[in-house]
């Protein structure tokens, strides 16, 4: 089911709202010579706000209720907010005023997503199920933030191909620094993946090879072949990056598109 069977808290509500409020604030645009301080800061509302919503919905906390609301939205909202404080903790050295606004409007989205569809609540099974969900989760949002530096990568590369300034093109950021951080994502969201489907197995009562699983090893085999052709054959640039983006598809269609 798409849709919770129970309604949610007034604490929650309220949280949820603020968050998106935050994330609309973070996400408008700045005329020249307005303090650029202030969506910075609605942006960390907007995260705190959305990382406890989370936490008291989704995960439970604070209730007498077991079990966590699963479905496709919530873990697009968790996803999305992973990759906010991943954004947040980057910020600290590099300004990227372009992808805090794509990122307030996203948060906002999935937000509303997450109100809309809440999912339902299921119970953990097994004890070692939670660290299977979370790993998951914590892969889908390291993948999230490698397409997101990709995009910019991208971006930059048909700047440069149109002759533009490099320090417009890339925002400040050297090129072979923003290429750095897209691939150490790709590797830590990797390992983590690697983590989740291992533990999936040795844990799991019965294997199934369903559409999670199967869509799972596909894109596990993707970034496998990212990681090997980026050493051994030098993929960079486009190349690399469309395989990025095939296996975080196939990725975020191995849950969120099964469940949805």
């Amino acid at each position: 089911m798409i849709l919770a069977s129970g309604v949610p808290s007034t604490t929650a509500l309220a949280l949820a709202a603020l968050a998106s409020f935050a994330y609309l604030l973070a996400g408008w645009p700045l005329r020249k010579g307005h303090d650029a301080r202030w969506p910075s800061l609605a942006l960390a509302v907007g995260v705190s706000a959305h990382a406890l919503w989370l936490m008291i919905d989704i995960g439970s906390v604070g209730s007498d209720r077991s079990g966590v609301r699963l479905g496709f939205a919530p873990v697009v909202s968790l996803t999305v907010c992973l990759m906010l404080i991943v954004h947040s903790v980057e910020s600290r050295f590099v300004q990227l005023p372009s992808v805090r606004r794509a990122l307030g409007w996203a948060g906002a989205i999935a937000v509303a997503l997450a109100v809309a569809f809440p999912g339902e609540v299921r119970g953990l099974g097994s004890p070692w199920a939670p660290v299977h969900w979370l790993l998951g989760v914590a892969a889908y949002g390291l993948f999230g933030a490698a397409v997101l530096h990709a995009l910019l990568l991208d971006a930059a590369d048909r700047r440069l191909r149109l002759r533009k300034n490099p320090a417009e093109a890339t925002q400040g950021l050297p090129l072979l620094q923003l290429e750095r951080l897209t691939f150490l994502f790709v590797q830590a969201g990797f390992v983590v993946l690697t983590a989740a489907i291992a533990l999936g197995v040795a844990t799991a009562p019965r294997w199934r090879w369903d559409h999670k699983t199967v869509l799972s090893m596909v894109a596990w085999a993707l970034f496998l072949a990212l990681l090997v052709g980026r050493h051994w054959q030098g993929w960079r640039g486009r190349q690399a990056t469309r395989w990025l983006y095939a296996g975080t598809l196939v990725l975020l269609l191995a849950y969120v598109g099964s469940r949805f």
